[in-house]
C-alpha cells in the first residue's frame, strides 16, 4: 500500500499483522480523494482536521494528511492497529498531526482537547456485513464529533443496507467490485430530508 497522492506521495504504508484488517485498495482510495476535490462541493482539507473511524491501516486518514488536512484523530478498538498507524504517521513527519484513540466508534465520548471537534470529515470504514457504520455516524453527530456541513464518508459492502441516521443527507455514492462509498453531509436543516437520504442510501 501506498499514499496516491499529496505531498506524501508514494510513501509505503506498513500493514501491521492484526487480524481483522481489510484495507481499502489504493484504486478506491486515489476514486475517493478525487470525487472530494473534483465532484462534490466541499473547501478541502487545507487546515481540516478529519476523523478515520474503525481505521484499520489510517490509510485514509493518513492519505488525508498528505492532502492538507491539520490534524487527524485515528479511532480504533486495536491497539496493534493504532500502533501501527503512529509508527507510519512518524515515518511522514506527521507524528504531531495524529491523534490515536482507541475506543468503540458505536459508543463514542465526547471528544478530547486533542482534537479540533466538530470535524470538517469523517471515513468510517467498518468490518462489512458488521451493521455497525449507522450507529457509528448517529454517535458522531451526537456528541459533536461531526456538526451541520461536515462530510462523512463511508464504505461498506456493495449490497450492504446502509440507512442513514437523522440529519445525514446523501450527496453521491459509487460502487468499486466489492465496495460501495457512500458520500454524506451532516445538514441541520430538517430531519425529513435526512429520512430521505438514509432510504436512498439503502441497497
Amino acid at each position: 500500500m501506498r499514499i496516491v497522492g499529496g505531498r506524501h506521495r508514494g510513501r509505503a504504508i506498513r500493514v501491521p499483522k492484526s487480524a481483522g484488517l481489510r484495507p481499502t485498495a489504493d484504486r478506491v482510495r486515489e476514486a475517493v480523494f478525487n470525487i472530494l476535490a473534483h465532484g462534490i462541493d466541499w473547501p478541502g482539507f487545507d487546515g481540516a482536521w478529519a476523523l478515520d473511524v474503525f481505521a484499520g491501516t489510517g490509510a485514509m486518514g493518513l492519505e488525508a494528511l498528505s492532502r492538507g488536512a491539520v490534524g487527524v484523530a485515528f479511532i480504533d478498538e486495536d491497539g496493534t492497529a493504532l500502533t501501527g498507524i503512529r509508527r507510519n504517521a512518524a515515518s511522514m513527519g506527521e507524528a504531531r498531526a495524529m491523534v490515536p484513540l482507541r475506543l468503540d466508534a458505536t459508543r463514542m465520548p465526547p471528544p478530547p482537547r486533542a482534537v479540533a471537534a466538530p470535524a470538517a470529515i469523517a471515513f468510517l470504514d467498518p468490518p462489512y456485513g458488521s451493521g455497525l457504520a449507522t450507529p457509528a455516524l448517529q454517535g458522531l453527530a451526537t456528541r459533536r464529533w461531526l456538526d451541520e456541513g461536515s462530510l462523512a464518508v463511508v464504505e461498506v459492502e456493495a449490497r450492504e443496507p446502509l440507512l442513514l441516521p437523522p440529519r445525514f443527507v446523501l450527496i453521491d455514492e459509487r460502487t468499486y467490485g466489492a465496495a460501495r462509498v457512500v458520500f454524506t453531509k451532516v445538514d441541520g436543516s430538517s430531519t425529513a430530508a435526512a429520512g430521505e437520504a438514509g432510504s436512498a442510501a439503502t441497497r
